[in-house]
């Protein structure tokens, strides 16, 4: 997405996501690039710290099985924004390997975070294609964006845009077949 702020008087907060509902589970493989998740407080809000997922139910830097790994941990599941190594340049982010058909899902972006969601909320009651029922976590969403709360936390990556500046960052979704 690209997009300039002529009109704005000073400056103009923006952290834009962009990410679509996946459903073909089974292997999760990757963040590798990720070295951190924000905390929470009350309510998903971020707390300000970025703390190291080394070692936590987070680590999801080498491939996990994702229904397995949230039982494991005990887990509601994942809606978390991941800290991603900074760079305004093409940078891998996340990659998803479903064993049983060989479909792999590869993630690229400009963008410093991505935010991970297992489908928490779904409960059955929404339908798709040819009746499909979606049940807790038969779905993902990988979601490019700025870390939240980054307008109010001098040390996360700057969302503010300037007039005559240019909002400019670009998601890649690679499908493939391993």
């Amino acid at each position: 997405m690209s997009a300039t702020c002529p009109w704005c008087p000073s400056w103009l907060p923006v952290s834009r996501d962009c990410g679509s509902l996946a459903t073909f589970g089974g292997e999760q493989e990757a963040l590798d690039e990720t070295w951190a998740f924000i905390t929470f407080v009350f309510c998903l809000f971020p707390s300000g710290e970025a703390a190291p997922v080394q070692g936590t139910a987070f680590d999801l830097r080498k491939p996990v099985e994702l229904g397995k790994h949230l039982q494991d941990f005990h887990l509601n599941g994942f809606d978390h924004n991941f800290c991603l190594k900074g760079c305004k340049e093409k940078h891998f982010c996340a990659r998803v390997h479903h064993a049983a058909s060989g479909r792999v899902l590869e993630v690229y972006t400009t963008q410093p975070g991505v935010q991970f969601y297992t489908g928490n909320f779904l409960d059955g009651t929404l339908k798709g294609k040819n009746g499909a029922v979606y049940p807790k976590h038969s779905g993902f969403c990988l979601e490019t964006q700025n870390w939240p709360d980054a307008v109010n936390q001098p040390r996360f990556p700057p969302v503010l845009l300037r007039p005559g500046e240019e909002y400019d960052h670009t998601t890649w979704f690679k499908f493939s077949v391993a």
